[in-house]
Parts: C-alpha cells; sequence; structure tokens
C-alpha cells in the first residue's frame, strides 16, 4: 500500500475527507488515524494518543493492525468508514495487484445490516468528497463501492469462508467481541486467521473496532497482548470509554445507564470488559463426551426413551428435539432434530411427533412458550405435552454435574457443542446466576439436550419423565 497524500492532509482538506470526522470531538479518532498510518503527532495530539493506548510514542511507520476498544457511541463505525475510503481512494496498490486483479476492503460484522452502517458511513464519505466522488465507478450496490483505483469496497458475512482467496488492501472487523457464527468453534480467530493471509502481500491494515465484552476471544487476547508500551509496536491498540472518543455524548444518558445497571454500563460506555460474564464449561469438557462419527442410534427394544422440546414460532428461532435413554447412572442422547427458521411450526410438530412415535414416546416435555399452542399441536398428533418443572437456567446447571463427570454422551454435532460450550455464565446484581447463549447466539440444541438429560437423570420426577410405549412387552 502506497499513500498518495497524508492521512493528516486527507483528513484536513475539505475535497478530500475534510468532512469526513470533522471538529474537536474527533480529534481522538483522526489522531489514531494519522499515527496508524505512520505519522508523526503534535504534542496536544501525542497527549491524546498516550492517554488511549499507554504509550509514549507513535509508531512513525504504519501500523499492520489497529484495535479500537471504545464504548458505545463513540464513533467506531464512522471513523471505520473514514479508513476505508482513504485506504480505496487515497493508495496506490497497482504494483500489489496482478494484471486484471482488483483490490478488496471487506467489511465484516457479526449481520451484514450491522457490517451495511460502516458500509455506508464510508460510501457517503466517498460522495461528499469532491475528489473522491470521482473515483466511484458506476452506481455503487447495496454490499459494493467499485472505485477506478481498482478497488472494491464490500460487505461480507463474518465468516472465514467469505474471505479466502481475495486479495485485501485493507479490512474492518466491526464488533469482533460479538461475532457469533453457527458450526464455528472460535469464529473470531478463524476469521482473523484467514484474513491476515488476504492482508500479506498488500500491506494494508487491519482494523478491528467493538464495545467490550467477556474476558476471552481476540478482542481480550490482543489487549492483553498489545496494550501499553511492550505490545507489538505494529499492533496498536487503543481502549477508551464513549466520552472519551465524544465528547458530545449527553452525560446523561451514560449517568442513566449506569443507574439502569452498572456491570453492563461500565462496558457498554466504559469500555471495560465484563467480569459478571464467565464460560459455563470447557470446550475440551463437552467434547470428550462425544462419541465421534455417531450422529443418531436406532430404537432399541425395552428401552426407556425420554424426550425434551424447544419450541419455537417459527421466525427467529429453532425448534428442536431431544431423545435420550439412561444406561444406569449414564445418560445417552441418542436423537436431535433441528428445523431452522422460517418453517412451519404445525408442519414441524408432525414432523417431531413421527420421530418420537418412532422411539415409543407418547409424551414429550418442553417450556411454557406460547401457553397453550403447544400442548395444542402436541396433543393433535397423538402425543401429550408436559410443562417442564425447571427453567432454562436449571436445566444448564443440572446438566453440568453429568458433563464435568462424563456421564453423559453425546452424539457428534458440532452445532451442539458449539452451542454448550458457548454458554454463558452471568451474574446480575443481587447475586443471581443466570446461564444463556451470548449475545447474537444460539442455544436452542442446547436446551433440548439439556433438558432431555434432566429427564434422564430424574426419573423420579414423574411430571417431567417421558415414557415409551411397551413394545418389548410383546
Amino acid at each position: 500500500m502506497k499513500p498518495l497524500v497524508a492521512m493528516r492532509e486527507a483528513l484536513a482538506d475539505p475535497n478530500l475527507l475534510g468532512g469526513a470526522i470533522p471538529g474537536d470531538s474527533w480529534l481522538p479518532w483522526r489522531t489514531l488515524l494519522i499515527a496508524a498510518m505512520g505519522e508523526a503527532l503534535t504534542d496536544d495530539e501525542r497527549a491524546i494518543y498516550t492517554a488511549l493506548t499507554e504509550r509514549d510514542v507513535e509508531p512513525l511507520e504504519p501500523v499492520e493492525e489497529l484495535w479500537g476498544i471504545v464504548g458505545r457511541r463513540g464513533g467506531k463505525t464512522r471513523a471505520a468508514g473514514t479508513m476505508a475510503a482513504y485506504v480505496g481512494g487515497l493508495c496506490d496498490h497497482s504494483s500489489y495487484l496482478a494484471p486484471g486483479e482488483r483490490g478488496v476492503i471487506p467489511i465484516l460484522a457479526a449481520s451484514v445490516s450491522q457490517a451495511g452502517r460502516a458500509f455506508m458511513h464510508g460510501k457517503a464519505i466517498l460522495q461528499h468528497s469532491p475528489v473522491l466522488s470521482d473515483l466511484i465507478d458506476g452506481d455503487p450496490t447495496a454490499d459494493t463501492i467499485r472505485l477506478t483505483t481498482l478497488v472494491d469496497i464490500e460487505v461480507r458475512p463474518a465468516n472465514f469462508r467469505t474471505v479466502r482467496s481475495i486479495t485485501a488492501v485493507a479490512a474492518i472487523a466491526d464488533e469482533i467481541a460479538f461475532w457469533q457464527v453457527e458450526g464455528a468453534a472460535n469464529p473470531d480467530s478463524e476469521i482473523l486467521a484467514a484474513l491476515r493471509p488476504a492482508l500479506a502481500t498488500t500491506g494494508g491494515p487491519l482494523f478491528v473496532i467493538s464495545s467490550p465484552y467477556a474476558k476471552r476471544g481476540e478482542l481480550y487476547g490482543n489487549f492483553k497482548r498489545d496494550f501499553g508500551p511492550d505490545g507489538d509496536p505494529l499492533v496498536l491498540v487503543a481502549k477508551g470509554p464513549s466520552k472519551a472518543f465524544n465528547s458530545t455524548l449527553p452525560d446523561r444518558v451514560i449517568a442513566r445507564a449506569y443507574e439502569r445497571d452498572p456491570v453492563a454500563a461500565a462496558a457498554e460506555y466504559g469500555a471495560e470488559f465484563r467480569s459478571d460474564v464467565s464460560a459455563f464449561i470447557d470446550r475440551d469438557t463437552v467434547e470428550r463426551c462425544v462419541a465421534h462419527g455417531v450422529t443418531e442410534r436406532l430404537f432399541m427394544a425395552r428401552t426407556t426413551y425420554h424426550a425434551f422440546v424447544d419450541p419455537s414460532g417459527g421466525s427467529n428461532d429453532a425448534m428442536t428435539l431431544a431423545i435420550a435413554h439412561a444406561e444406569d447412572d449414564h445418560v445417552v442422547l441418542d436423537v436431535m432434530r433441528e428445523r431452522k427458521p422460517p418453517f412451519s411450526p404445525e408442519a414441524v410438530v408432525i414432523d417431531f411427533c413421527e420421530v418420537l412415535k418412532s422411539y415409543g414416546v407418547s409424551d414429550v416435555t418442553g417450556d411454557r412458550y406460547a401457553g397453550e399452542w403447544p400442548r395444542e399441536q402436541f396433543r393433535k398428533n397423538g402425543v401429550a405435552y408436559n410443562l417442564a418443572d425447571r427453567p432454562r437456567t436449571d436445566l444448564y446447571q443440572a446438566m453440568l454435574p453429568a458433563l464435568n463427570s462424563g456421564k453423559v454422551t453425546l452424539l457428534d454435532s458440532k452445532p451442539l457443542v458449539n452451542q454448550i460450550a458457548n454458554l454463558e455464565r452471568r451474574v446480575a446484581r443481587g447475586g443471581r446466576e443466570s446461564i444463556d447463549h451470548p449475545p447474537h447466539g444460539h442455544d436452542d440444541l442446547a436446551n433440548a439436550v439439556a433438558g432431555v438429560i434432566t429427564l434422564c437423570a430424574k426419573p423420579a420426577r414423574a411430571v417431567a419423565v417421558i415414557r415409551r410405549v411397551a413394545f418389548g412387552a410383546r
């Protein structure tokens, strides 16, 4: 990457990026972008830089990665759009591209709509620049801005498959602390591992921005490793509360958030990693319970099967079913079914009831979702629906000893392992504990499996037990 115009000059020129992040309130972001491009800072800028990075001296060479750990409403997304516009429009990449090849600036986020916000900022910045607007090649689409500089700025899902085989001249990872990708054990690690080689030949920057969350994952790992003076000089990590990056944010908004929930507000606006969120169970423990290569078990006569269902309306969450049996003090998972939205709930109930009957199950247990609806639908199809006597958190707590002691045999399912391993333990004010999936995550399979494990482990609780039809008594 060869800058044609210095970042400082571009941010000061109204014909270039002067309107992107102007004024005193954007000075922290301008300082970081200037420093990240290897340019010298003024004394006033250096004071801001030190406060945000705990480094006394700027890099004085372009950094490979810039990580911004910033509270909500701190201007992260607009700063990312500015970086995309600068690298895409004001840097020369021709010497790093093969004939006919175009460079890509992928904007990745937990959802396409979220990535689209940074994309829209970049598009608006380009369109409102008298000079850069002339670089837009044709009309931008909903997910691509094509530039005459042989660079495409693109919205891409946060998935390691979408960034392989591209030549990236820069990359933006938005809200990485909240990435959840179905089927991926560590989505942030896997995606960055696929993304960094795409940047290797161009020398383009990786720009990672996020509010903090739990003390795990790539955001926390990079903070612990590279924040401060002892970090990698080419990996710049900045961290600060919302107000440090956006002085116009009303104090009353922040104060009200702290009154409602001090712990959550410390993460959302104070940019502090949460101490009230921890992993529910170690992934290795879950994987040790998996019967590798076994995805379903056949019906066995003279076996009592139990079943648990996690119902759904068919629009947002999956509807799941789990069937298992007990062997002495061991629980064996036999069958799982998952129907992802959109789907017809009535049709899924019919399918699930056929599976239940094939295992001799005449009753199923589930939660109180949608009132009478699940009971009515299952009853129509010849299966009784019992209400679970424990909430979801209690089911997970009851499942934990069985997993830790290896007294559960799970089916070979990556989504199931990921959902259980990604469960979070949270402690609210007053000490009340809850266990749930992380933001943007899912636990529909995990909930059904936790429910059926609890049923098998506690057969004496008659209202929560599923009985098979005694086929073996013939």
